[in-house]
């Protein structure tokens, strides 16, 4: 099957959709499918084989976090050559009520079936508000959807006008379960590990930051190991000098670092305070075999079942978050029976299966997309 894959976030920033669209082509390319990837990126910046650059992005706030899209005449004449060149037999377009690259392909694509998958839980936005015409339009033409989660699936139903294929974000099991720590961690004292953009509000850092704060004054070998963009100085101003001692900041790390600093943490803290559909970094963490503890969100309940693969906390609860991270650290055995339990949950998110899954809903989007009569040699033009 030729399949073209349309990425709206730039590839030149990690994010958790342009990790989905990576895991998922190359899954669909080792399964034996020829697959192109559409995506912002200029056109010197070294890419996969198989991502065609969709030229330069501007950063643009969306969903209470700063996306890096592609629009314009310029991205549409990319576009339309990449769908002519492409000779799809279904398009894979994600995120597309975004103004991006997605959308584009949408209103673009002539008699290819388009498939869209929806990451995103949000419901309203005023960008959504003053373009809903051209939304409208965008979502008569998608031929099948996909949404990564219920809560996803749910604004398909109720906001949206239509329902949805559930089919949740994979992850790379082995990738993540085969890794090797850090050299030098984890330390005896105990270690918790957060990777996200700790300086943007949703993803709750400075609440994990309270919480370590009180964890350390009882415990003077607890350390905190942080992965992600964004500069320490200004979240750690009011942490006590002999508590920051104690975090290390990693900066931005690569898919490989990802996976390697997850094994080399006791617990991982996922302490977002909203905004979240799904929670990919929680099947990292299990597939890595790490501990979770995470904010009790609609969207981690359900990935973590109920609390039984991973530790749920109120949102923006330091105190209780602190309370629990205690109680863990001192319970190995509480601490396993987690770990084995996420282990057979993040076994139905593994990529073989998951792109299966899709490759399900292709076939139907195929199947349910009528094809221009081709006249036969003799034969009236229809």
């Amino acid at each position: 099957m030729r399949i073209g894959i349309v990425c709206p976030y730039s590839f030149q920033v990690p994010g958790g959709v342009q990790r989905h669209v990576h895991d998922l082509a190359e899954t669909l390319i080792a399964m034996g499918h020829t697959v192109s990837v559409l995506a912002p990126a200029d056109d010197d910046v070294p890419l996969p084989p198989y991502v065609v650059p969709a030229g330069r992005s501007v950063p643009v706030r969306y969903n209470g976090s700063v996306a890096r899209l592609s629009f314009g005449p310029v991205s549409a004449t990319r576009v339309r050559r990449w769908l002519t060149a492409g000779e799809f037999d279904v398009v894979h377009v994600h995120e597309p009520l975004t103004p991006s690259l997605a959308m584009l392909a949408v209103v673009s694509a002539k008699d290819e079936p388009v498939v869209a998958t929806f990451h995103t839980a949000m419901t309203r936005s005023r960008a959504m508000h003053a373009a809903s015409g051209v939304l409208q339009l965008v979502l008569e033409r998608i031929t099948a959807r996909i949404a990564v989660s219920d809560p996803a699936r749910r604004v398909q139903v109720e906001h949206l006008g239509g329902g949805a294929w559930q089919v949740p974000n994979g992850v790379s099991v082995s990738r993540f379960a085969d890794a090797q720590p850090l050299l030098g961690w984890p330390g005896e004292g105990g270690t918790i590990g957060f990777l996200g953009r700790f300086t943007e509000p949703r993803k709750g850092f400075p609440v994990l930051l309270d919480a370590f704060t009180r964890l350390a004054v009882a415990r003077p070998s607890v350390r905190l190991l942080v992965g992600g963009p964004g500069d320490p100085a200004g979240v750690l101003e009011s942490v006590p000098a002999h508590v920051a001692s104690r975090i290390t900041f990693l900066g931005t790390v690569s898919e490989e670092d990802k996976a390697r600093m997850l094994r080399s943490v006791d617990i991982y803290v996922a302490p977002n305070t909203g905004g979240e559909s799904f929670g990919m970094i929680l099947t990292e963490a299990m597939a890595a075999g790490t501990p979770v503890v995470a904010s009790d969100l609609d969207a981690f309940r359900r990935v973590l079942d109920g609390g039984r693969a991973g530790a749920l906390v109120p949102v923006g609860d330091a105190a209780a978050l602190a309370e629990v991270l205690a109680q863990l650290l001192d319970d190995p055995g509480r601490r396993a029976d987690l770990v084995a339990h996420a282990g057979e949950v993040v076994a139905g998110y593994d990529w073989p299966d998951v792109a299966r899954r899709v490759l399900e809903v292709y076939h139907f989007a195929i199947e349910a997309t009528p094809r221009p009569a081709t006249a036969t040699p003799g034969s009236p033009p229809p």
